[in-house]
């Protein structure tokens, strides 16, 4: 395990690896979650088309990916009997858990290719770690890695002309709740070759000795070249835009009637859940969930498939045309007939 000892801010030598604006909030309040997620959308949707980070602690909270139910991920009976808030994102992605002892990190970019924006901000979180003489890596789907264990889990989606990647930094967090308060499923563990959350993660205090608020300053330092001060009118519109985030039709999301249900860990892709309501032999409605990246639309998917006899042949025709890696990062349109029809 590499650990830098004695390290001051000023003491570490500073790289800078994107030059981004930083974004900085009037005040230092803690907020709920989701207006940091709608901090994002703002910046995205409003503010001049350049690169913008900040950063943002909250109270124990559970934030789950936009394509997960709720039920298969969140412990809801041990978050509610322990003040633990949840809450839906925008991205796809897993379950993951935050508190006031761990860092999210938020990187807005004015970009149409989120692939290639997500993996040059992940790259550049790796290569700021291992400013600090860490062995960090980006090669997992979607995890940052020190000595092979995830310190860092990100997501992304995209807006109009903009790409957004948001994700945690683990520099210290309650392991009991984080066990506690998400229900990964055995096949995601299983994928990873692990029994529990415990033994795929490390923190950050167990590699360096800069308190939260040094490595804080080192990121801000390396990451960030310059600051856009964001004014009390600029909160207003944001806590608008974070209603949207509070409403049951979006944290609890929408789930058939279902009387056919396929699952699949497909590698590069991660775990998928087709649900779907068939009514002899033909698809009355359906849902897709899991813990992908979703790059276009799936509803347009779902929309031809109603209607279609539950066949290989009347699916594939019903998806000629459909590129399906277009629509979920990595998965081939011969991939996803297999995983409904097999």
């Amino acid at each position: 395990m590499t650990r830098v000892r004695g390290s001051a801010p000023s003491a570490v030598t500073v790289t800078k690896t994107i030059l981004m604006k930083y974004l900085q909030l009037p005040d230092n309040k803690v907020r709920i979650l989701p207006f940091y997620l709608a901090m994002e959308e703002y910046a995205a949707r409003t503010l001049r088309a350049e690169e913008y980070f900040f950063m943002w602690q909250v109270e124990p909270t559970v934030i789950f990916g936009r394509n997960q139910l709720i039920d298969s991920e969140v412990n809801l009976e041990y978050c509610n009997e322990h003040n633990i808030q949840y809450y839906r994102r925008k991205s796809g992605g897993g379950c993951v858990f935050a508190d006031m002892s761990n860092i999210m990190f938020s990187y807005v970019a004015p970009s149409n290719n989120v692939t290639t924006t997500f993996s040059h901000y992940t790259h550049a979180v790796a290569e700021m770690l291992r400013g600090l003489g860490l062995n960090a890596d980006d090669t997992s789907r979607n995890d940052v890695l020190i000595d092979g264990c995830k310190v860092s889990g990100n997501a992304f989606y995209h807006l109009p002309g903009r790409s957004i990647v948001h994700g945690t930094m683990l520099y210290d967090t309650d392991m009991a709740h984080m066990a506690g308060a998400i229900t990964p499923s055995k096949g995601k563990l299983e994928s990873k070759g692990v029994e529990s959350v415990r033994q795929r993660i490390t923190t950050l205090n167990q590699h360096i000795s800069l308190s939260i608020d040094e490595f804080k300053d080192y990121v801000r330092r390396t990451m960030c070249d310059g600051e856009l001060l964001l004014a009390d009118d600029d909160v207003r519109e944001i806590e608008e835009i974070t209603k949207e985030y509070l409403t049951p039709e979006f944290v609890l999301g929408n789930n058939p009637r279902c009387n056919m249900e396929k699952q699949a860990r497909i590698a590069g892709v991660g775990e998928i859940v087709v649900k779907m309501e068939l009514n002899r032999n033909v698809i009355i409605d359906m849902n897709v969930t899991g813990d992908f990246f979703l790059l276009g639309n799936i509803d347009g998917v779902i929309g031809r498939l109603k209607g279609t006899g539950f066949t290989s042949d009347a699916i594939a025709h019903a998806l000629e045309g459909v590129e399906m890696n277009d629509i979920i990062m990595n998965l081939t349109t011969k991939q996803f007939i297999n995983l409904l029809t097999n």
